[in-house]
């Protein structure tokens, strides 16, 4: 049996310094973890490639589309991705899952733990930002879907989930 890199267990580290419960998944630098988001539920798959010093991470969630609300849903996540910097939007059409993936080159074989950290954070957050979107796309109407403006929609701040640390203070 192979042993794990050392990339993937200082990932793993970095997942037990904040809390988050995840399993190495035997043989494979991977490892997993599952996360509750204000909008959705989150598998996360981390993957580490050695021989580049990369690690990709990867957040998903159910999506299941009918033929009329596929192309809605693609025409979003491209328009969407044309506003990130760091990371892109995908749909899985063979297991019908809403997916973020973004990936990170390090200098050192022990990755650093504030990139992990933020890496991780950014492909929750973007899921769950994702998520009520797509789900608006899904349950429109198939008749109202060419009346649907997808940039307007993105323009919508009511639905994206509050950033931690952001909301004001009651007194």
């Amino acid at each position: 049996m192979r042993t794990h890199s050392r990339q993937i267990l200082t990932v793993e580290e970095t997942f037990g310094q904040n809390g988050w419960h995840c399993e190495l998944v035997e043989g494979r630098d991977v490892l997993r973890a599952g996360f509750d988001a204000h909008h959705t539920r989150i598998d996360m798959i981390a993957q580490a490639y050695p021989q580049l010093n990369a690690l990709t991470v990867v957040s998903e969630s159910p999506m299941p589309l009918d033929e009329a609300h596929l192309h809605p849903v693609l025409e979003l996540l491209a328009r969407a991705n044309k506003q990130l910097t760091l990371g892109g939007f995908e749909y899985d059409l063979d297991r019908e899952f809403l997916v973020f993936r973004i990936t990170n080159l390090f200098e050192r074989e022990k990755y650093d733990s504030d990139i992990i950290s933020s890496m991780v954070h950014c492909a929750i957050a973007e899921l769950d930002r994702i998520t009520p979107y797509a789900a608006i796309v899904r349950d429109t109407p198939e008749d109202l879907l060419d009346d649907l403006d997808l940039s307007r929609l993105l323009m919508r701040e009511d639905i994206i989930p509050p950033v931690p640390g952001d909301e004001e203070e009651e007194y």
